[in-house]
């Protein structure tokens, strides 16, 4: 959420972003306008209730009240009850107009209508030669019995599967692999040698979490990240939301908590089966396990400083560009332009990953560097060093799920229908083929 400080001071540029992240329908001018109209009221509400005050201090000065005190009394009620009434109105307005306004994108960020104008940084890795034609992730698991999508509707509907077998076994020796190179001190040394960010940001490792599959909506919307009509699906009669990925309830975890600087930072790892409504997908982006309503996912979190948060946002990719190394898969880095990067978002970064059966890259990871959006209004702070108090910036990126074993299935099949195991995962299957 923003500081309407911030807005009143730069009503132009703040407007300006809200454009270019496709919220050109949200107006400066009118929540200026209700901020006016709130400070206003606030500011009569606060006089009557200092007419108030004396008004009662005469009455009780002594002997029989003056009844023309006691009817100023009265007038007084009535006014200010009549006033704390438009107060708490105009309050709603401005801050339900307030939220839905976009972080400010910073300003390295490309400006783009759609995602088509997402920037390539790099390529790395040589994509696979077949010599023969090679089948999709559906069509190659449905031969081998690891997906079946018939049941899953029978039993779920539309966008549900069973993973089976060695597919399952799979997935979770990637989600083993991942737990376990970023809760490793060594490891996270490593990547932070290589990716040149040494020094830069602490070698403090992960800390793996299991949380909460569901948040309310106080928590929920403190984030910036509940998308009720096209991504969170809700508990009925309930106050409370599936989560659609991982940060999404990791994000909340010190909601109105003060962290010491010398906690940070703090790295959360955390593992959920999501849930995502995906309205408004169709076509190939549904077939198999792309854009499932249920999916497993392992994610980083991180709070830092304001200082450290650039650093903690290019340390995040860096690990999932040396686990994608580590792993062989070819991929892509893409700076994503203001229309892409989200609501909350002040930066992001996607990875794409080579998928043979569509001659293409998919997004495969997300890396979102928030600053003090979410903590504004999670008021989650930090007591620095010299006492005083500053927001927490805040990080998350993905590490795994269900898009990278698509890739693996892909890029490593034989011809004959089985798959060749990326060697860190060995030891975690017992086998380097299925």
């Amino acid at each position: 959420m923003y500081d309407i400080k911030l807005i009143r001071e730069n009503p132009k540029k703040v407007q300006q972003n809200a454009i270019n992240k496709g919220y050109g329908d949200l107006s400066v001018e009118e929540l200026l306008s209700l901020d006016d109209d709130r400070r206003q009221l606030q500011q009569q509400v606060d006089e009557l209730r200092e007419q108030r005050n004396q008004n009662a201090k005469q009455i009780k000065g002594g002997g029989k009240p003056d009844q023309q005190l006691v009817d100023q009394g009265k007038q007084i009620k009535i006014q200010l009850a009549e006033r704390e009434g438009y107060l708490q109105s105009a309050e709603e307005k401005f801050w339900d107009l307030l939220k839905r306004f976009p972080n400010m994108a910073l300003d390295m960020v490309p400006v783009g209508q759609t995602e088509d104008e997402n920037v390539e940084i790099r390529r790395v890795g040589d994509q696979p030669k077949f010599d023969f034609t090679p089948k999709s992730h559906a069509e190659l698991a449905g031969s081998r019995g690891w997906l079946d999508v018939p049941r899953a509707v029978k039993i779920a509907g539309s966008r549900f599967v069973y993973v089976k077998g060695d597919l399952a076994r799979l997935e979770f020796a990637l989600f083993q692999y991942g737990i376990d190179a970023l809760t490793n001190p060594k490891k996270i040394a490593e990547i932070i040698e290589q990716a040149g960010l040494k020094g830069k940001v602490s070698d403090v490792p992960y800390t793996f979490v299991l949380p909460p599959a569901v948040a309310t909506t106080a928590a929920f919307e403190a984030t910036g990240r509940l998308n009720k009509q096209e991504q969170t699906y809700k508990i009925e009669e309930e106050d409370l939301w599936l989560n659609a990925s991982a940060e999404h309830v990791m994000a909340p975890m010190y909601l109105n908590e003060i962290l010491d600087e010398k906690e940070l930072p703090i790295r959360l790892l955390g593992y959920t089966t999501a849930f995502r409504r995906e309205a408004g997908t169709y076509g190939k982006d549904t077939e198999g396990m792309f854009r499932l309503h249920q999916f497993n996912k392992l994610e980083m979190e991180s709070f830092t400083t304001a200082e450290q948060g650039m650093n903690e946002h290019l340390f995040q990719i860096a690990i999932q560009e040396y686990l994608l190394q580590e792993l062989g898969l070819p991929y892509r880095v893409l700076e994503k332009c203001t229309a892409d990067i989200g609501r909350p978002n002040a930066k992001g970064v996607d990875i794409e990953t080579w998928i043979p059966s569509q001659n293409t890259y998919r997004e495969t990871h997300t890396a979102d560097y928030l600053t003090d959006f979410q903590t504004r209004a999670m008021k989650t702070r930090v007591r620095m060093a010299d006492g005083s108090l500053e927001l927490a910036h805040t990080n998350d990126a993905t590490v795994f799920s269900e898009r990278p074993l698509i890739a693996i299935i892909e890029n490593f099949q034989n011809e004959d229908g089985t798959v060749r195991v990326p060697e860190p995962l060995h030891k975690y299957l017992g086998k380097e083929i299925i």
